[in-house]
């Protein structure tokens, strides 16, 4: 079904798309008869973060900002979905047009910046959500007009008012769309504002009775040297998992594209390496309590699997979902399981 719509979609303004697309996935899921889903796929529960996932393959955060379609989208197969990124505030983000779409290259660029309702009209939308069929991840971040001298106010009002609702909280300080944003992982800004959310986070789990995973997500664009001590930070405060990676800044893969100057976040196939180099060299820097979600150009079977033996326990898709359909959820799933079930000697998975 996808394959038939997916032509008509590509015809139209990259974010003019994503909204329609959004808006068809809840009308399949509200008919009761899902035409988008290829294949749910068999239950593979895979345990992280103290957490029970259905399966281990997850929706990216960024395609539904305001946790508006979360139902919808768990039943395309996710065994987990993370929305946002949300900020205090609502804001329209940056000026249009901000998403570029490479097909040569299977990528998009965008530089959306945190375009969201609010952190309040987020918490209503979740309220509303039943969420039977899997996790749900918020991805929190500042306001654009919040200077990072004051970042630890935005990320703990969204802390605070998300908790009671996640099942885990991703703090975002890594997309390139929110100018200075990506300054926080700097090795001292970085012990200051995670230090302060773990605080946070152990008083909130006193107060609410549960302890929601606090995570955090790292650019692919960090040297090995700013991985290594990003890595010795996020071990020292015991935060409960990392997500490698978010877009990149880099153009390298897709020089001579028309799209190529633009400014912004480059995903899709042409990161798949370079978020996998910064995955593997922070899970050999990580200690084995601190489990990773590995996301970055996973377009096929493979590339999931390549995530996985790169050290990631979990995985989330997004532009591939965009390029490739549902199809490619369940594709993951078959491809981890058979890599977890094959013999520990065979060296290569039976794909």
């Amino acid at each position: 079904m996808y394959s038939l719509a997916r032509p008509f979609l590509f015809g139209l303004d990259p974010e003019l798309a994503h909204g329609i697309g959004l808006r068809a996935i809840e009308a399949a899921y509200r008919s009761g008869f899902n035409p988008l889903l290829a294949r749910r796929p068999q239950p593979f529960p895979t345990k992280a973060f103290g957490l029970t996932f259905p399966n281990p393959v997850g929706l990216a955060a960024g395609l539904d900002k305001n946790g508006a379609h979360i139902d919808a989208l768990l039943a395309l197969g996710f065994g987990f979905v993370e929305v946002g990124t949300v900020t205090p505030r609502p804001q329209p983000g940056n000026p249009k047009p901000r998403m570029f779409r490479l097909p040569e290259h299977q990528a998009i660029i965008n530089r959306l910046g945190f375009n969201n309702d609010g952190v309040d009209a987020l918490v209503r939308n979740v309220e509303k959500s039943k969420r039977k069929d899997g996790i749900l991840g918020i991805n929190i971040g500042k306001n654009k007009d919040t200077p990072n001298d004051s970042a630890e106010r935005d990320y703990l009002v969204c802390l605070e008012r998300v908790y009671p609702l996640a099942d885990y909280v991703t703090v975002n300080i890594s997309s390139p769309n929110t100018a200075g944003l990506r300054e926080l992982q700097e090795e001292q800004s970085l012990r200051r504002l995670i230090g302060t959310l773990r605080e946070a986070q152990e008083a909130l789990a006193a107060q609410h009775g549960k302890r929601v995973p606090l995570l955090v997500k790292v650019s692919p664009d960090l040297s090995d040297e700013d991985i290594d001590a990003a890595s010795r930070v996020l071990a020292d405060l015991q935060v409960d998992g990392v997500i490698a990676t978010n877009t990149t800044v880099s153009r390298f893969p897709v020089q001579g594209h028309r799209h190529a100057q633009e400014t912004g976040g480059l995903s899709g196939a042409p990161l798949l390496g370079k978020s996998t180099s910064a995955l593997r060299r922070m899970r050999t820097r990580l200690p084995e309590s601190i489990p990773l979600i590995g996301v970055g150009g996973i377009l096929s079977a493979p590339d999931a699997v390549t995530k996985t033996a790169a050290g990631a326990s979990l995985v989330q898709i997004y532009t591939g979902l965009i390029y490739r359909g549902p199809a490619l959820i369940g594709e993951c799933v078959d491809a981890i399981r058979r890599r977890k079930e094959a013999p520990s000697t065979g060296g290569v998975p039976r794909l």
